[in-house]
């Protein structure tokens, strides 16, 4: 049993590691709990449809985990800082409009987040690992997203960010990425260095095949330099 006694007279350090200790069992019992209402296979948790108002706990050892379709309103900073084995987070359709900032920190295993479909009017700061993120449908408008948001993102290849009141494209975006979706949103102009470098004319974007602006008032024919280094003209009003 442990010794409340002896555990005051321990060291700062020793405390700390006895405490994480004492934490992590409690998650892991809190996350066997969340297997009798969810469905648990292997390292993958499903509790979509479940009515969830918030993040249930989870297995430590969960690396997927599916909460779509239920009323989460809010991502704390505790909600997943101990999984360390996460790399995949859905939270589709639910009513999200609150994210701590640093919801996401320290998950460096995670490559795919989609909050598709929520209440989200400010993006927190993403873990570098990402690869997929879906953000559409959502409240971004002109603040939502920092400067720079995306610049670090080294291995992101798959971003979507349609139907969220943007009034311009977030750059720089890396070179990494291969699908841009911004349909649906408010942009109107772009200038000649959005996805091209004006100073070095061999500069080639070979990735990124998919860049979607239509439903933009933006017209694409009026800058036709900003697309001489993609492989395709983007999706757009060219009149």
């Amino acid at each position: 049993m442990f010794d409340i006694l002896y555990y005051k007279y321990l060291g700062p350090s020793l405390q700390c590691a006895i405490f994480n200790n004492l934490l992590c069992n409690y998650h892991c019992l809190l996350g066997i709990s969340t297997c009798i209402l969810c469905a648990c296979i292997r390292t993958t948790v499903y509790c979509d449809d479940h009515n969830l108002d918030s993040v249930p706990p989870l297995p430590k050892g969960t690396t997927h985990v599916y909460l779509r379709f239920n009323k989460i309103s809010k991502i704390n900073k505790n909600d997943f800082s101990y999984l360390n084995k996460l790399q995949k987070i859905d939270l589709t359709s639910n009513i999200v409009s609150e994210i701590d900032e640093d919801a996401f920190r320290g998950l460096e295993q995670l490559n795919e987040l989609s909050l598709l479909d929520n209440r989200i009017r400010q993006l927190p700061e993403l873990p570098n690992s990402l690869n997929f993120l879906d953000v559409s449908k959502n409240r971004l408008g002109r603040k939502g997203i920092k400067q720079e948001a995306f610049k670090d993102l080294k291995d992101l290849r798959i971003l979507y960010l349609n139907e969220n009141s943007l009034d311009h494209i977030p750059i720089p975006l890396p070179d990494s990425l291969q699908a841009l979706h911004l349909q649906d949103n408010n942009i109107q102009e772009m200038h000649e260095d959005t996805f091209c470098n004006t100073k070095d004319f061999s500069y080639v974007r070979r990735s990124l095949e998919d860049i979607r602006l239509d439903g933009n008032p933006i017209n694409l024919s009026r800058t036709p330099q900003a697309f001489v280094c993609l492989p395709r003209i983007p999706v757009g009003r060219l009149v």
